[in-house]
């Protein structure tokens, strides 16, 4: 499967919000089983699948994780999660969402969806999206246990500095007041 396959994924996945909330349910879901063994998300996922990809084919289990969060906020932009998630803490001043931010960077394949899925959620709470075909190919590296520690290490390197650089960006001049960096540099784990 190429990126044009990856591109009609999401494009799919995107005409479900409009056209069949039901799919979306079944979707939304199948986030309460592991990604591809939920029977009644197969028809919005499968045959977007790679005909020789295994069932635990890191490819498949991203799509079905990809579709599981997309149906849980439908909402897209061209940023990547970390970076969303990173003004979101900017602009809420919550350390509290940087240690979940840390706990996803240190979990393992088996875990990572657990921690994606808050995230989402918490993205979703202030109506922010996330680019879901950046996702897509980051969980093809991060839910794939076969993944060499360096494939997962520059990942999680991203992941942070996307994070970290929304985090510490200067709000705009129109932003409310205690938006954008701390006024102290130390209160930034680094």
């Amino acid at each position: 499967m190429t990126r044009d396959a990856d591109r009609a994924f999401i494009d799919h996945l995107m005409q479900l919000k409009d056209r069949d909330r039901g799919a979306l349910a079944a979707l939304r879901h199948s986030l309460s089983f592991s990604p591809g063994d939920y029977p009644r998300a197969f028809p919005h996922v499968e045959r977007y699948v790679g005909k020789d990809w295994h069932a635990n084919d890191a490819r498949r289990l991203a799509r079905y994780a990809v579709a599981g969060l997309y149906s849980l906020h439908p909402v897209s932009l061209s940023r990547n999660w970390a970076a969303e998630l990173g003004q979101l803490v900017r602009n809420k001043e919550r350390p509290s969402l940087e240690l979940r931010f840390l706990a996803l960077l240190e979990a393992d394949a088996d875990a990572v969806m657990a921690h994606l899925r808050q995230v989402v959620s918490l993205l979703a709470a202030d109506g922010i999206g996330y680019d879901p075909a950046g996702l897509l190919a980051d969980l093809c590296i991060a839910l794939n246990e076969r993944a060499s520690p360096d494939a997962r290490n520059h990942l999680r390197r991203q992941w942070a500095r996307d994070f970290y650089s929304a985090l510490q960006a200067e709000a705009p001049a129109d932003s409310p007041p205690g938006a954008g960096a701390p006024a102290d540099a130390s209160a930034i784990v680094q």
